[in-house]
């Protein structure tokens, strides 16, 4: 089936703010919500069940990534993503035009396709939107990804215009070549800091038609305030009956933004890659683990939070494995923090519930200091 949307109630107060039910092929999950990533069909260090643990629903993998190793038809084989890294949730594949343009200079990048080097042989590749769509109906995801151009900031107004309608031409390529009937497509919109970039963008992604519809090109050095009009600027213009999905994004007041604005989707490598640094969230704010002034601190992360890790685990003990270069020590923030942000959209879900968002998001806000 394809991943259908339905829109269960509009916060009182504000009519951007929504609570919804995503339909998919592997269970109907309430929206907001917040989506780790799995780059290499794997979430780092941890397993299916600790991620279901956590409350996940959709789960991202790499494009990019997997068509390097082990190779799109590997996982063709194994009987699609899901089955490949045996999660049982729905999946979703991201284009792999992030990584491609990092690794690819401007002149590379022409109408047909994307030239660039392997980041793990240094062999020449070149992806187009066709090739780019071929991979992900192989891995069989429940949500595929357009071909886009994750345009840099800053960048001038004509570079920014003549991308986006190059992703706008992609994007109708990628779906005339699409064929995985079990599998659903996203448009993304692009059009930089460009209030009439981004309704341009918007207006003709939709016209393409397309199962959702995600906001890229944001969270790429831009200040807050830039990134917040950039999704405002799209969402105005995306259809109410689409889910909609901020790509890149896991900042906890970033995602309280997101859904003031219309959001349904948010992920992020950010809880994942914090963790291996020490680094924790709280409702406070984040804290470094490996700080002295935790080395005999015997109480959990944080006293109400019900992952594994703060039932289980001391701040002291956890200090300990990350200082010793335990790789448990990764493990155990890693799940906390996925939980973190999976238990925040859990609490703003209840929030757009009981018509209290408004009041929720400031309080929030208030008590968070990074």
């Amino acid at each position: 089936m394809k991943v259908k949307y339905e829109l269960i109630k509009n916060n009182k107060d504000d009519e951007n703010v929504r609570l919804g039910l995503l339909h998919t092929n592997h269970g109907s999950f309430e929206t907001p919500m917040f989506m780790p990533v799995g780059t290499l069909a794997n979430v780092k260090t941890l397993m299916p069940e600790e991620l279901k643990a956590c409350g996940s629903a959709v789960v991202l993998s790499n494009t990019y990534h997997l068509w390097l190793r082990p190779g799109e038809d590997v996982v063709a084989k194994a009987g699609g993503l899901n089955k490949f890294m045996n999660y049982d949730g729905p999946t979703l594949t991201d284009s792999g035009g992030f990584q491609v343009f990092s690794l690819a200079k401007p002149k590379d990048i022409s109408e047909d396709g994307v030239k660039f080097k392997s980041h793990i042989d240094g062999r020449e590749l070149f992806l187009t939107p066709e090739k780019s769509i071929e991979i992900q109906n192989k891995l069989d995801s429940d949500i595929a990804m357009s071909f886009d151009e994750c345009a840099p900031y800053p960048a001038t107004r004509e570079y920014i215009e003549n991308s986006m309608r190059r992703t706008i031409r992609w994007a109708k390529r990628g779906k005339a070549v699409f064929n995985n009937q079990n599998q659903s497509l996203f448009g993304i919109v692009q059009g930089g800091e460009f209030e009439d970039l981004r309704r341009e963008s918007a207006i003709k992604t939709v016209e393409i038609g397309f199962d959702g519809y995600s906001i890229g090109g944001t969270s790429v050095g831009e200040p807050k305030d830039v990134m917040y009009n950039m999704i405002s600027y799209a969402t105005k213009y995306l259809p109410k009956d689409k889910p909609r999905y901020l790509m890149g994004v896991g900042d906890p007041i970033d995602i309280l933004e997101g859904v003031s604005r219309g959001i349904d989707m948010f992920d992020c490598v950010l809880p994942t890659r914090l963790a291996r640094h020490g680094n924790c969230f709280t409702k406070t704010g984040k804290i470094n683990i490996k700080n002295a002034k935790y080395k005999e601190d015997f109480s959990p992360i944080e006293e109400d939070c019900d992952c594994y890790t703060c039932k289980n685990f001391t701040k002291a003990y956890v200090r300990h494995l990350i200082i010793s270069g335990e790789v448990n020590g990764g493990r155990l923030l890693s799940i906390h923090n996925i939980r973190f942000l999976i238990r925040l959209t859990e609490n703003i879900r209840n929030a757009i519930k009981n018509n209290e968002y408004n009041e929720f998001k400031e309080s929030f806000i208030k008590t968070y200091k990074n």
